[in-house]
């Protein structure tokens, strides 16, 4: 459990960072305010005290503020505590981090990975319980069916599917203004 956090402003509202020696151990998404992230990151972890994060976190505070508002950053070397994380749920969570910006695997995706589709359900609430999210991207992870899928966040999907929006990510086989050439005989660049 955290020793400390800090709450932090995002283009997705205000989000929370817990820590303790080993390394960030929490990540709270947006609450809608900072009072109600407070809140939840006070409720969930009482014996934690709000304070000035120190340089590692304060760095990592700034890059996901940066990976929030549109920057490329896959925050893979951004040290956590993972002592509390089971080991089944590590599997899964170190996959997710593996995802760059802008990019999605799905469930089934790491199902197989691990050896075994039918370890589908088990990868989605493995996700739910990541206590990383962001840093652990686990809004990156669809559904096979090109459904969006779940997200445990405050907001839900409307929360993922913004973040995916930040990083501009593909999430179905259809053009976007994003792509180059989407397809259709012109290209989204006007070209000169």
């Amino acid at each position: 459990m955290p020793d400390a956090f800090a709450i932090f402003d995002t283009a997705v509202g205000p989000c929370a960072v817990g820590w303790g020696a080993a390394g960030i151990d929490r990540v709270w998404l947006a609450e809608g305010s900072a009072a109600k992230c407070r809140e939840r990151a006070a409720r969930a972890c009482p014996e934690a005290a709000e304070t000035t994060p120190p340089a590692p976190v304060a760095a990592a505070i700034g890059r996901i503020q940066a990976l929030l508002s549109g920057e490329r950053d896959d925050l893979t070397d951004i040290e956590l505590d993972w002592s509390e994380v089971p080991a089944f749920d590590r599997s899964v969570l170190e996959i997710c981090r593996a995802i760059p910006p802008g990019e999605t695997l799905t469930y089934g995706d790491i199902a197989r990975r691990l050896g075994d589709l039918a370890l589908s359900r088990g990868v989605g609430q493995a996700l739910g319980r990541n206590p990383f999210p962001i840093i652990v991207p686990c809004h990156r992870v669809l559904g096979s069916d090109g459904k969006v899928g779940g997200f445990s966040a405050n907001g839900g999907v409307e929360t993922k599917l913004k973040m995916l929006t930040i990083e501009r990510a593909k999430t179905s086989a259809a053009p976007t203004l994003f792509d180059d050439d989407p397809g259709f005989g012109f290209a989204a660049t006007p070209r000169r």
